[in-house]
């Protein structure tokens, strides 16, 4: 095992068969992750931003010390489709922030630094093995094959890299919201152990001592208590499991329900924005002393003020269903 300091390794894929003792320790194999209705709530909750087309204003205002460093480091911020403004950068970034804090719980991302152009490049790595030790980042990376084109694979040691704490950006799911995902997410792998069983799975098997036997099981109650426990377990997310068209809620539960959920991932929309400005703020101290940063939501936005005027709407009988779900679809 290697020990040194060095940039965070970009591995991406551990694979059960090769996890093994002791790295099975730092990391979660895909079967401890997947299941269909936490796929389902992972995919929803993250997406934070309902209109991508709109663009009648800025989503975001940045307020800086140093617009020069500002923009050194948000237009240097790798993201997936390459966004050509500094607002568009963000969201794509609050998003993707959004979707490793929902799986994992924390995201990093690390300041490179490109000697050619002399420039800074802000790269996410991968958050699995890597902790905080007195101040300084360590990150864990197992033994893992490197698949090559046309090539032999390179099974890579284990090693563990010392990180430069002052390049690192960390950021972390808000706690109360972390509580409510991890109570749900035990219900929901409950139920996706039972997602795909059928009403054949509670026939009784023919014996020759009764070769027609009779079961009274009634699969609409089975079916009744998992949609019931999948409510009770989303009771504090609002997730409503994509049930658009279920008969047993009012539209007023549904609703309800509706900005709860958009509430939650507001919550979580300003806590990571926080988070991005505390952390732009330390690491571009290093390019410039004294420096800082500050993002926040316009009024282009969904705010939880106006999730408030919206309940309390909805209790004095002034708002109607359409005009919330315009508001927590639409924005």
């Amino acid at each position: 095992m290697k020990i040194f300091r060095a940039e965070p390794s970009n591995f991406s894929h551990i694979y059960n068969e090769r996890l093994g003792f002791p790295d099975s320790l730092f990391f979660k194999t895909a079967q401890q992750r997947q299941g269909f209705y936490r796929r389902m709530f992972d995919e929803d909750f993250a997406r934070l931003f309902r209109s991508h087309n709109r663009r009648t204003g800025n989503l975001f205002e940045v307020v800086s010390s140093d617009e020069a460093v500002m923009h050194k480091l948000l237009e240097n911020i790798r993201t997936r489709y390459a966004p050509r403004s500094v607002d568009e950068t963000v969201r794509e970034l609050v998003e993707n922030v959004a979707q490793t804090l929902i799986w994992s719980g924390k995201a990093y991302y690390f300041l490179y630094d490109d000697l050619d152009d002399e420039t800074v490049h802000v790269v996410s790595f991968n958050s699995d093995g890597v902790f905080c030790l007195l101040g300084t980042y360590i990150q864990w990376v197992p033994k893992h094959v490197e698949s090559r084109w046309n090539e032999d694979d390179i099974e890579h040691p284990r090693e563990i890299r010392i990180l430069d704490s002052t390049k690192v950006l960390r950021f972390g799911m808000p706690s109360a919201i972390q509580r409510m995902l991890r109570q749900q997410n035990k219900t929901l792998a409950v139920l996706d152990k039972l997602q795909f069983i059928t009403p054949a799975d509670f026939r009784l098997q023919a014996t020759y001592e009764n070769p027609n036997p009779t079961s009274h099981f009634d699969y609409k109650v089975w079916s009744d208590l998992q949609s019931r426990a999948l409510y009770r377990a989303t009771r504090g997310t609002g997730w409503n499991g994509r049930k658009y068209d279920s008969s047993k809620g009012s539209d007023f539960f549904d609703c309800h329900r509706l900005i709860r959920f958009r509430r939650n991932q507001i919550m979580l929309r300003d806590e990571i924005l926080k988070q991005l400005s505390t952390e732009l703020s330390r690491v571009g101290k290093s390019l410039a002393s004294g420096f800082s940063v500050k993002i926040f939501g316009t009024d282009q936005l969904p705010s939880l003020a106006a999730l408030d005027e919206l309940v309390l709407g909805l209790a004095t009988e002034s708002v109607g269903f359409k005009e919330v779900i315009d508001y927590c679809f639409k924005r």
